[in-house]
């Protein structure tokens, strides 16, 4: 193969970083491309280009010299005699410890047991926690991978989509970033449902001229309004990717043609005030569906995504839009990605921290997780980004997973709220341990001093954390479990 995919990555690079030495980027792609001449993908391709390919997802995302190249150098010490010490020697410390943290992962993904999975997940989270780069990459290379998933067998094929889909899409989406996170749920989406995949892809295809003509008069009169107040702007838009549409369908019970919020608009501005401004020229210039408002802005998710949503109708359609400031954008489109310590000479993200201790905190919990399927259906139940807002009775706001139960709530507050628990009021009437939470309720933990954890509140407790607290004090007490 010739060298224009290294002229492509040099390229991409240099767009966000012009003035960067990219000596070790070079360096690393002629070392890879040596490494795996020989090698060929199950699709007949050089096996290498895979590994530009995930070099350039990762440059969509703005990561510095090292993260790419170790991308490039991912799969040397897995698939060919390059050891880590040989990558240590020739480049550094840090591209060398990405390389062998993406190599423990890839050990285990070739296992099938259940407990393999878990060991799998388990190690990847430990490796995240120490660089957050190592997933980055892993999600760039599963992007790829499931890309070229049509060189596997059919039974593979579907196997990958739905660890994709549990998995790494859920992830993806509780680091922020959105644009992988679209992608791999619709790859999926084609291997897992491809009857429902090719009907919505025609569907949307068949609509897309109005959609597109929609879309433009909705934001040249959007463009008017927020002129005229005077209000920064820059707008973009979008069609709803395949999966949330199919998974629109599925919730509402409704076929293609009745699903009408298709179309996406983005706001994005100058400042939070700005924010609030447009948000009220535009209710008062566009009719809004009852129900559709959310402020994540005043509320964000636990991923850091902030914006304010909302729905309004439009020529007999209904348009979804986002708006949010260029700041909040950046995080939306490269999340964690936009908050790392770049070796780019730019300033580091105080608070980086502070956004990566939730898998600090869920790996020191998820140690009391012993059986595969409870470590996954917790993982799943934490990393899920569908929160919910609940108050305690003097009105502070305490955010958890959908399906948390009043005991979830208690052991949030505080572990010894927790272990004391013996009922709850919910909006002043008293419900079961096992009651599933929603938005808006006020709960209140009733506690006393001789109650201590049973065995059977595992069955309440959904959050890792309540498990885990709950596993705690039931081995200090001598019970098995």
């Amino acid at each position: 193969m010739d060298d224009h995919y290294l002229e492509e990555i040099i390229a991409g690079f240099k767009e966000y970083n012009p003035n960067y030495d990219t000596t070790m980027i070079e360096k690393a792609y002629f070392f890879a491309k040596k490494a795996h001449e020989n090698q060929k993908r199950l699709t007949g391709e050089p096996f290498f280009i895979h590994c530009c390919e995930v070099a350039k997802i990762l440059l969509e995302h703005k990561l510095d010299s090292d993260t790419i190249s170790a991308a490039l150098l991912h799969d040397t010490v897995e698939d060919t005699e390059t050891t880590v010490k040989d990558i240590e020697v020739n480049f550094n410390k840090e591209i060398a410890n990405m390389v062998a943290g993406l190599t423990k992962i890839d050990r285990l993904e070739n296992t099938s047991t259940d407990e393999e999975t878990v060991e799998n997940w388990r190690k990847m989270l430990i490796a995240v926690s120490n660089d957050m780069r190592i997933i980055l990459i892993k999600l760039a290379d599963r992007t790829h991978n499931m890309k070229t998933l049509d060189a596997l067998p059919a039974k593979r094929q579907k196997e990958k989509a739905l660890e994709t889909l549990n998995l790494y899409a859920p992830l993806a989406q509780r680091l922020g970033m959105f644009s992988i996170k679209n992608e791999l749920e619709d790859l999926s989406f084609k291997y897992l449902f491809p009857e429902d995949f090719k009907q919505i892809v025609a569907g949307v295809n068949r609509k897309k001229a109005n959609l597109d003509k929609k879309l433009s008069s909705f934001k040249n009169a959007l463009d008017a309004v927020l002129d005229k107040d005077q209000i920064p702007h820059r707008l973009l838009s979008r069609v709803k990717n395949y999966y949330s549409i199919f998974r629109k369908m599925r919730k509402q019970d409704s076929t293609f043609e009745q699903i009408q919020d298709l179309l996406g608009v983005r706001i994005i501005t100058d400042t939070v005030l700005d924010c609030y401004r447009a948000l009220g020229a535009l209710h008062a210039n566009f009719k809004p569906l009852s129900g559709s408002f959310t402020d994540y802005i005043a509320m964000p998710k636990m991923n850091m995504y902030q914006s304010i949503h909302t729905t309004v109708f439009f020529e007999g359609t209904l348009v979804e839009v986002q708006i949010r400031t260029e700041d909040m954008h950046r995080t939306c489109e490269y999340g964690i990605a936009a908050h790392w310590r770049y070796k780019l000479g730019t300033k580091a993200d105080p608070n980086l921290d502070e956004k990566l201790n939730w898998i600090r905190q869920w790996i020191e919990w998820q140690r009391d997780l012993t059986a595969p399927r409870e470590f996954l259906e917790s993982f799943q139940t934490d990393i899920n980004l569908n929160q919910i807002f609940v108050f305690t009775p003097k009105g502070d706001v305490k955010v958890l997973p959908e399906r948390a139960t009043p005991l979830d709530f208690a052991y949030l507050v505080h572990s010894e709220i927790g272990d004391h628990y013996s009922g709850a009021l919910v909006n002043g009437k008293m419900v079961k341990m096992n009651s599933t939470l929603k938005s808006g309720d006020i709960v209140e933990i009733q506690t006393r001093k001789n109650v201590e954890p049973k065995p059977q509140w595992l069955d309440s407790a959904k959050t890792a954390r309540a498990r885990s607290k709950i596993k705690t004090s039931l081995r200090a007490r001598g019970i098995e479990l």
